[in-house]
């Protein structure tokens, strides 16, 4: 997806990043062109891949989610059925935010998971996340506080 993206579709997407519900007249009018060209720049860029989907940011704490950990998960073997068997079922736990494949360390997977409190996680941790097959090793880390809280990628 080696998309040339120019001036315009840049601030059209940093513009869109920092608000996912502007208006296309909005943006059309921050960017300088009328809203018909602008509605087929940002139909383009959906199209191409680079805008993915878009969402809706929730405040975690406003729903009572106050516990972020970073769990590091080392695997019994490094096949390509256990890695895909893992990652189908983790995929389907709320609390799991994201999942990478990571090198560098001893683990194979980091999590990063949110919850209620010390224990929820321990339930999430003891009653599901060890009991997965081939899970060998698992360390958890746990925000004290977020420092850097952005999802607007780097454009220049």
């Amino acid at each position: 997806m080696n998309t040339q993206l120019d001036r315009i579709d840049k601030h059209i997407l940093t513009l869109m990043q920092r608000n996912g519900r502007i208006s296309n007249l909005e943006l059309a009018e921050q960017v300088g062109l009328s809203p018909t060209p602008c509605a087929r720049r940002v139909k383009r860029l959906e199209e191409s891949g680079i805008v993915s989907r878009h969402v809706t940011l929730l405040n975690a704490e406003a729903l009572d989610l106050n516990l972020t950990a970073m769990v590091s998960i080392a695997m019994d073997r490094h096949t390509p059925e256990r890695f895909e068997q893992f990652e189908q079922t983790v995929a389907t736990f709320p609390e799991v935010l994201e999942c990478s494949i990571v090198t560098g360390q001893a683990a194979d997977f980091l999590l990063k998971v949110v919850v209620k409190d010390m224990r929820h996680y321990e339930q999430f941790l003891l009653g599901r996340l060890t009991n997965l097959e081939g899970v060998t090793g698992v360390h958890s880390s746990f925000v004290l506080r977020k420092v850097v809280d952005k999802t607007e990628l780097p454009l220049d």
